[in-house]
């Protein structure tokens, strides 16, 4: 059996945890809050005092070698050790046996040292820093060597049954791993060389960005070579991160399908907290949510029976062992993330500074490789991720519900935050409604918000019975977030400070991710970040955090090219000046091209706003053609009922109206005679907006080609994606139409894939029925 390396964190809160789960006594990170604090500590404790001291122990206890490692807070004179803790708590609230985990951990920190120095005995030194009134509290223990090992000894015993349940699957997963066979009779075209690259990269522990068209089978390509690689020990965990439900279940049915092969490994899939809680209205405090209580104590023995009994741990099997045990299901789907073998989750489960998973990527490295999927999306996600908003009109929300007498600490702290807003508002008033400012001109405000948070994290469990707590809880969690950015921010941000009406909003806006999603994708061993839309592979590499000598693939579709027939409608202009003049000409565009064969269509428009207005006219001029929308905010259900009537044996055409970059342009599978043609309105940029202004500005300043990051690009990826509905497999045949005289200009062309240049120009209404009508007629 293997050495088994554990942290001193994670041994103590596995083995000790116990009670219930507690929204209100969520951290606000030890990165946020408890860095300067440690740091101001250990500044003032003298020359004598060593900080963040690496501790390392090998210990062999109930038949497992384990490699203990952890860092202490501090060690002075070489023979007393400090843990130190930040906290809201009241300090006379604060006892020796305050926090039992606290001490477990120094036990273990004190008996790192003693054996690694030889020590009899060692001073354990436990030292409470009270935030909100900035004191300390310190309790002092000595114990034997003797003492320690025996506490040490006795947390492995109890790790040790999980450490051989864990080397046990491992040996048997590898087994199975080094047997396994692709698990297609033959590779598709691209297939085989898109698994070399990925597998060379998982071994070799570097980066690769790659364009790997619709065709190929991607998700097959990356996570089977994966798997090889982990069973070579080239990896402990795969990730695959997602921005979309659907795509997920693509991976889970990609696992599935070794697992037929003969694979055994464990996978979960991690659901939004919010998705998939029990409950009408999510409260995670024990005293409302049965689920949360006594969480702890129940865990473990249903950890034990999951392990035992399943390998695809999908959302329905977690919500059924949830059930089964009373625990939250999305706390359970972390918790069993610890023995699985592949995690497939969101993107903000890496890249999100608030939300990321913890336990796996707070403290070391991780031999871990990186799947990140559909990455185009990562670019506006990252760059929301990233950033932070707070508002008036939730403090002031806040402020109006408490009652000063009663809570007069927190109301300070909101009046605070309030009087700093109002001091904000009459610079708008003198200037704009909108300014921006660096963040050294918030330091005043940025001190009231974090003040806030201390305060409230001390309120709020004992205020569970006020009227207020809903909206404290959610300017606490919102201000954590500004305050965790505020730490981020540097010479990629601006502050944008905007008034309407009686609102005031305070934004940190992230302009450029490449730095803070480098540094995340640092956490791992091996990423690999790919989609079938990724051009120019020079621009995401830039954004995405790739470094200059990182490695880029771009596939060829697997498709015939013949298969599509792509026209460009260039005598029409959609710009927006131009659009009232032209859009008699797009409606009889469209009807062109859906008069060469009966079947479902769907037409992309750029905004909301022009498909009304398009929609409208074409049912006025073409009222026997039967036609459904996108309605500006459809729930699941509602998308579902849309992409039903796509039937492939509609006796009737069939055009759905949808919006360019919504939910229809890209994660739909509508294949064979469910959808044979497409038509694109525009190229897809954005209107001219403030934040995408800011965006272009810094390119410009930075590389020079503002526009083209902050408009042009992510315009053209969004016709790329909706383009791609047209072609699934290899027998679909299709025509698309792109309407726009832009799309015959060079820096438009210049972005089109190299299985569209085939594309022919189309000059009027006439040509596209010969183009439609010919195409078909050769079906």
């Amino acid at each position: 059996m293997k050495t088994v390396k554990i942290s001193v964190r994670r041994l103590v809160e596995f083995v000790l945890r116990s009670g219930s789960i507690d929204s209100r006594m969520t951290s606000s990170d030890r990165a946020l809050e408890g860095t300067k604090i440690h740091q101001l500590l250990q500044k003032s404790a003298g020359d004598e005092y060593k900080a963040e001291v690496s501790l390392k122990l090998d210990r062999t206890v109930a038949g497992v070698a384990f490699s203990l490692d952890g860092r202490a807070d501090g060690i002075i004179n070489e023979r007393i050790i400090d843990e130190i803790k930040s906290t809201e708590t009241a300090i006379e609230e604060i006892t020796e046996n305050f926090r039992p985990l606290h001490w477990a951990q120094l036990i273990c920190y004190g008996f790192m040292l003693a054996e690694n120095e030889g020590l009899s005995e060692v001073e354990l030194q436990l030292t409470y820093y009270q935030i909100v009134d900035e004191e300390t509290k310190q309790f002092r223990r000595t114990m034997s060597r003797e003492e320690m090992g025996a506490f040490v000894d006795d947390l492995l015993t109890k790790y040790a049954i999980w450490a051989q349940m864990s080397a046990a699957w491992e040996l048997k997963r590898n087994q199975t791993i080094k047997e396994l066979a692709f698990p297609y009779n033959s590779y598709r075209r691209g297939q085989r060389e898109l698994s070399i690259a990925v597998y060379r990269t998982a071994v070799s522990g570097e980066n690769l960005f790659c364009e790997a068209p619709t065709g190929i089978g991607k998700t097959m390509s990356t996570l089977f070579p994966a798997i090889k690689a982990m069973g070579e020990g080239k990896s402990d965990k795969l990730f695959y991160f997602t921005a979309k439900t659907i795509t997920r279940q693509v991976a889970e049915d990609a696992l599935d399908e070794m697992r037929r092969k003969g694979l055994a490994a464990r996978s979960v899939t991690i659901t939004a907290k919010d998705k998939i809680c029990f409950l009408d209205e999510r409260k995670c405090e024990p005293d409302h949510c049965q689920f949360a209580r006594e969480y702890y104590d129940r865990l473990n023995e249903a950890l034990f029976d999951i392990l035992g009994q399943e390998e695809a741990i999908t959302r329905p099997i977690i919500e059924e062992y949830a059930r089964k045990y009373t625990l939250c299901p999305f706390e359970l789907s972390l918790d069993v993330a610890l023995f699985c073998d592949a995690i497939v989750c969101d993107y903000n489960y890496l890249f999100d500074p608030v939300v990321y998973l913890k336990r796996f990527f707070s403290e070391n490295l991780g031999k871990y490789t990186f799947l990140v999927d559909e990455v185009h999306n990562l670019v506006d996600r990252a760059r929301s991720m990233f950033s932070a908003t707070l508002r008036k009109s939730l403090i002031m929300q806040v402020k109006r519900q408490l009652d000063k007498k009663q809570h007069k600490r927190l109301w300070n702290s909101i009046d605070a935050m309030n009087k700093v807003m109002i001091s904000l508002n009459k610079k708008l008033v003198e200037s704009n409604t909108t300014i921006h400012v660096r963040k050294e001109q918030l330091e005043e405000w940025n001190e009231t918000v974090l003040k806030f948070t201390f305060v409230a994290k001390d309120w709020l469990p004992q205020n569970t019975q006020s009227e207020a707590q809903i909206s404290v809880l959610e300017l606490y969690f919102e201000s954590l977030r500004y305050i965790k950015i505020a730490e981020l921010y540097d010479e990629r941000y601006t502050t944008q400070i905007t008034r309407s009406r009686n609102e005031i909003e305070i934004r940190q806006l992230c302009l450029d991710p490449a730095f803070l999603l480098s540094e995340k994708l640092k956490l791992g061993a091996s990423s690999v970040l790919f989609s079938a839309t990724l051009r120019p592979i020079d621009y995401y590499t830039n954004v995405l955090g790739g470094e200059s000598d990182t490695s880029r693939m771009i596939f060829s579709s697997p498709f015939e090219q013949k298969n599509m027939h792509l026209l460009v409608a260039d005598y029409l202009s959609t710009k927006y000046q131009m659009r009232e003049n032209s859009m008699e000409g797009v409606v009889e565009a469209l009807f062109a091209l859906i008069s060469g064969k009966k079947g479902n269509y769907l037409f992309f428009f750029p905004s909301f706003h022009y498909l009304e207005r398009i929609y409208q006219l074409f049912k006025e001029k073409y009222p026997d053609v039967r036609v459904q929308k996108q309605e500006n905010s459809m729930d699941e259900v509602g998308r579902e009922a849309f992409l039903a009537e796509f039937e492939a044996d509609n006796v009737e055409t069939l055009v759905g109206f949808c919006v360019l970059g919504g939910i229809f342009s890209e994660g739909i599978d509508l294949r064979g005679e469910r959808l044979i043609g497409a038509a694109i309105v525009g190229v897809g940029l954005a209107q001219l907006n403030p934040e995408s202004d800011l965006i272009k500005d810094y390119y410009n300043k930075t590389i020079g080609h503002g526009f083209d990051y902050a408009y042009q690009i992510p315009g053209m990826n969004k016709v790329l994606q909706a383009v791609g509905r047209v072609i699934r497999a290899e027998s679909d045949r299709g025509v698309v139409l792109l309407i726009e005289e832009r799309f015959s200009v060079d820096r438009y062309r210049a972005l089109f894939p190299a299985h569209w240049n085939h594309a022919k120009t189309v000059k009027n209404t006439q040509e596209i029925v010969q183009q439609v009508s010919e195409f078909w007629r050769n079906d």
